[in-house]
């Protein structure tokens, strides 16, 4: 009887706190939506609420913290995302916006020089590619005989000189630069007081930098010299900037010297050039035999067959250096 009664006990003891446990909590759940009142007066009900109301509030507020901060993280990330996204695109308009500023600044360049070059009708191009086998001396353009380009049109940028077409497509065109070994251009120092005539053509030891060659070894030529074409040769319009002298050798032969130039366009930067389609340049003056003074006479006859010897020599080198690129394309 009395180990039945010890047995019992326990088990009362514990349904009674489960009962008390529960009542609590239905007291605080109940308090705490407003559907359970107490007496202000009682205050034996309040001392038991107090904590459980505190520890409710308590894990109310830790709940509504800790939404907010989730909800603070999900949309900074959102944002984040998004500002990424917006960065790229800014990037990619800003690269965007400096090509079509660069492009705008060369097209306005060479309309700027159609429009102060009335003489010539001038057909906008395209650089579109450059030949593997001869990369810094024979480049594509998107101009064939569709637009009106045939071989033998010079081409040329707003700063100078730069080739000549030796192949036309229907929708492209080859030009070989004045820097190609194989090209040969009349030209003369554009300096009144020299006006030297020579044959400007691309250095094998230096792609970069042509040189103007048939020089006498007293000829009035200097460093800083304007190098423009001459005429001659019927390919080339006169006066048309080439390059600038950069440096004068005495050629192997002693007799005869050799001016380095410095040319006036950036071949390695070639995208937009134009094609002079149709000159109205005058031709170049016939030579004239100077006048005669008292104790300096001269031979007329003979001065002026050298003369035209020394033209004639320059129309066959330039005549020769496009049939040597005729002979040399496979």
């Amino acid at each position: 009887m009395g180990k039945y009664s010890r047995e019992k006990n326990p088990r009362r003891k514990w349904w009674l706190l489960l009962v008390v446990l529960v009542s609590v909590f239905c007291i605080v759940f109940f308090a705490a939506n407003g559907r359970f009142r107490v007496p202000v007066s009682s205050r034996a009900v309040s001392l038991v609420l107090s904590p459980f109301q505190s520890a409710v509030g308590w894990v109310g507020t830790q709940v509504t913290y800790l939404e907010s901060e989730v909800w603070d993280f999900l949309t900074l990330h959102e944002q984040n995302k998004m500002l990424r996204n917006e960065v790229t695109q800014l990037r990619v308009q800003n690269l965007q916006a400096q090509e079509y500023a660069s492009e705008n600044t060369r097209l306005r360049e060479m309309l700027d020089y159609k429009n102060t070059a009335t003489q010539f009708d001038l057909k906008a191009a395209r650089v579109i590619g450059r030949e593997s086998a001869t990369w810094s001396s024979m480049i594509v353009i998107n101009r064939g005989t569709v637009d009106g380009v045939h071989e033998d049109m010079p081409v040329v940028t707003p700063k100078g000189l730069v080739g000549r077409v030796v192949e036309a497509g229907p929708n492209s065109s080859k030009v070989q630069l004045i820097i190609d070994p194989r090209s040969s251009v009349g030209t003369l120092v554009q300096r009144p007081e020299s006006r030297v005539n020579g044959i400007v053509e691309g250095d094998p030891d230096n792609p970069t930098m042509p040189r103007m060659v048939n020089i006498p070894k007293t000829a009035d030529v200097q460093e800083g010299d304007v190098i423009v074409t001459s005429g001659f040769g019927g390919v080339f319009p006169k006066g048309l900037v080439v390059g600038i002298v950069s440096q004068l050798k005495i050629d192997t032969g002693g007799l005869l010297q050799v001016a380095i130039l410095e040319p006036a366009v950036d071949f390695q930067k070639l995208e937009d050039v134009m094609v002079i389609t149709a000159s109205r340049e005058a031709p170049p003056e016939p030579f004239q035999t100077p006048e005669q003074t008292p104790g300096t006479e001269t031979d007329p006859a003979q001065e002026a067959k050298e003369a035209a010897q020394q033209a004639a020599a320059q129309q066959e080198a330039a005549q020769s250096g496009g049939q040597q690129v005729e002979a040399g394309q496979p």
